[in-house]
């Protein structure tokens, strides 16, 4: 699948150098999966802190729970100020406590995320406050790993085909120009959107 997602992709002649030339960070497998619950708590635990920081946060989160992510009813078992004390802030605090309570709700820990659709997700997880279209997408990609995402929401994606195309559009007629730009990766968007971060990397490296 790979090899014919990386000949799809080099029918684009400005991304071809790209897949010809930079080694690959990430790995697509689309075989494998991981559960949608933890995941989320882990994106929006390590979100805006650097990697190591997000590490031992969760870590220590975690340790108070067993050594595991906490079902929705552990969680909801504690205030915002006893989350504190586990290591996250008041905010994070809050939205961990908004998953859980929404995935009590809606029974979500059982639900089938393989038969529903991006855009179906998408309207799911965003519904909980403080989980936003950036971290859902990261979710379709490193979770459930959807193989035609694409996070126009995230800064190196965005600047990389800036970069790579010479963008000059501003707003909202840049996200429109981006997404237009897309449209030839499909229906391997998630893997073009592995060669832009491998690249940035790489410091953006000169292609030739």
């Amino acid at each position: 699948m790979s090899e014919i997602a990386e000949q799809h992709l080099m029918q684009d002649p400005a991304f071809r150098p790209l897949v010809q030339q930079i080694e690959l960070d990430y790995h697509w497998e689309p075989d494998e999966r991981e559960a949608v619950y933890p995941k989320l708590l882990s994106a929006i635990i390590g979100q805006q802190i650097s990697t190591k920081a997000a590490d031992s946060i969760k870590a220590r989160f975690i340790s108070n729970f067993g050594g595991d992510y906490p079902l929705p009813e552990q969680i909801l078992a504690h205030d915002v100020e006893a989350l504190r004390g586990m290591g996250l802030s008041r905010q994070k605090a809050g939205y961990v406590r908004n998953i859980a309570d929404y995935f009590q709700e809606h029974q979500l820990l059982d639900y089938d995320w393989e038969q529903a659709s991006d855009d179906e997700i998408l309207k799911q997880l965003t519904a909980i406050k403080g989980v936003g279209e950036w971290t859902v997408r990261m979710i379709l990609m490193f979770a459930l790993n959807r193989g035609d995402v694409l996070p126009l929401g995230d800064l190196v994606i965005r600047n990389g085909m800036i970069r790579l195309y010479d963008v000059q559009s501003e707003g909202r007629q840049l996200k429109k120009d981006l997404s237009l730009i897309a449209e030839a990766w499909r229906p391997y968007r998630t893997l073009a959107c592995y060669y832009l971060w491998s690249w940035k990397h790489r410091d953006y490296v000169e292609l030739l």
